[in-house]
């Protein structure tokens, strides 16, 4: 091993997403195109993984590629509306010979168990069955969509108990049956999102043949709340795959799902790599904005205290005990993003002076250049206007120009409120800036 001790912060890093998702149900639907690609065997690796995490997995493959193959070999024209296939007696036949082939490539994939490869000592039960019910799609726009369809029901109550069951995991392609045994061809994105919805999952990922979702100006879209999506697919710049697993990301939210992931699986361990790292490799959507600005609650001593400690330790940020910030939880504001604290402050007041100290201002360096620290702030002053309070002071020993930027002005001891000038350290020799609000 090059670099054990990078490999043991890793390691830590990724403990709290351990915790969080074990015992949790995932719905993972990946298209037709990432098998074709070759990219199957690696994708099992990794789900193998989650799976010994104690995930619940349900899979859920698409089949366009494969549907096509077997069309052209019948020198038959596959015909689509508004990207939603046509399906013909002859395309159904294809869809049922394309879905029988890729179950049979997906659970030679998880029966993988060479030893030195992440599939070692796995043993994996693939289970499928008639889990959905379908119905047909009928005419939309005046074109009817014959035997395509879509998702009625998911036989949840068939489904949870074998995602009860240690190793196994469920096998969901894109065909649904009727009450009256017809089959109809579904879009992975429309299974896939049902059985989310219908499983009450914590997460719906697609991994998907699309590139990373971006916006007009061509920045990357790593995050969104349900209402942003909505508003991103209004705008209309998305291509049309995208926007079709958007949608789909979108429902599953409103439903009730917590998150939905879009990620491209053209980066190897990508699902990985979304899951346990903080800003991911692809976009999340959540019903709600993930980001709060809030007061600290004695709870996040432990997150404050992983912020602080490494300027603690080389002199930036006087030294607190944990003791001293448990007594002084209520001075502290926290930037808390989906249970992990990346930024902080504390409000010290002096009514009689009516002035406040802000102190201990933090962010975390992977949130840095991204407005935290100026957020922190209106928020520190707000909560000092509100406590009636007219000026802000700071003492800083490497921070005096990113003050002087945002209208603080320098000061001396002298200015400070009588109680702070006797609590002064003169060996730190702490630069004064005092900011009128």
């Amino acid at each position: 091993m090059e670099n054990p001790t990078q490999f043991v912060q890793w390691l830590r890093s990724v403990a709290p997403y351990i915790h969080t998702f074990g015992g949790k149900t995932f719905v993972v639907a990946f298209p037709g195109e990432l098998v074709a690609s070759g990219a199957l065997p690696v994708l099992a690796q990794d789900l193998s993984l989650l799976l010994g995490l104690g995930i619940r997995l349900v899979l859920v493959h698409g089949s366009r590629p494969q549907v096509a193959e077997q069309l052209a070999l019948r020198n038959v024209e596959g015909r689509f509306h508004n990207g939603i296939r046509i399906t013909d007696t002859a395309a159904l036949e294809c869809a049922k010979e394309a879905a029988g082939e890729l179950r049979l490539d997906i659970e030679a994939a998880f029966s993988q168990g060479l030893p030195n490869t992440p599939m070692s000592h796995a043993q994996i039960s693939i289970v499928s069955g008639n889990f959905v019910v379908a119905r047909p799609l009928g005419v939309i726009d005046g074109v009817d969509f014959e035997l395509t369809g879509m998702t009625r029901k998911i036989a949840a109550d068939k489904i949870q108990p074998i995602l009860q069951t240690e190793d196994s995991l469920v096998l969901l392609s894109p065909l649904g049956f009727s009450p009256t045994g017809e089959i109809f061809n579904l879009t992975m994105e429309d299974v896939a999102a049902s059985a989310a919805i219908a499983l009450h999952a914590d997460k719906l990922i697609f991994i998907t043949e699309t590139g990373m979702m971006s916006d007009v100006a061509g920045t990357e879209i790593r995050e969104l709340s349900s209402h942003q999506a909505e508003a991103v697919l209004q705008a209309g710049f998305l291509p049309p795959d995208a926007a079709f697993y958007l949608r789909h990301a979108i429902k599953a939210c409103n439903s009730g799902v917590d998150r939905a992931h879009i990620v491209p699986f053209e980066m190897d361990g990508s699902a990985l790599l979304e899951l346990f790292t903080h800003d991911g490799v692809g976009t999340m959507i959540s019903h709600e904005n993930l980001e709060s600005l809030r007061q600290a609650t004695i709870e996040d001593v432990g997150g404050i205290i992983k912020l602080i400690e490494p300027l603690e330790a080389d002199g930036t940020l006087v030294y607190r005990g944990r003791e001293l910030i448990e007594r002084e939880i209520d001075q502290f504001s926290v930037i808390d993003h989906d249970g992990v604290i990346f930024g902080c402050a504390a409000l010290y007041p002096f009514p009689e002076a009516k002035m406040g100290e802000m102190a201990c201002l933090t962010v975390s360096p992977d949130a840095q250049t991204q407005g935290d620290g100026e957020r922190i702030l209106k928020h520190i002053e707000n909560r000092a206007r509100a406590a009636g309070l007219t000026k802000l002071f700071v003492l800083t020993t490497r921070t005096a120009h990113w003050f002087k930027k945002r209208g603080f002005v320098p000061a001396t001891v002298d200015d400070l409120p009588k109680d702070r000038q006797h609590m002064y350290n003169w060996q730190r020799r702490s630069q004064v800036f005092i900011k009128t609000l």
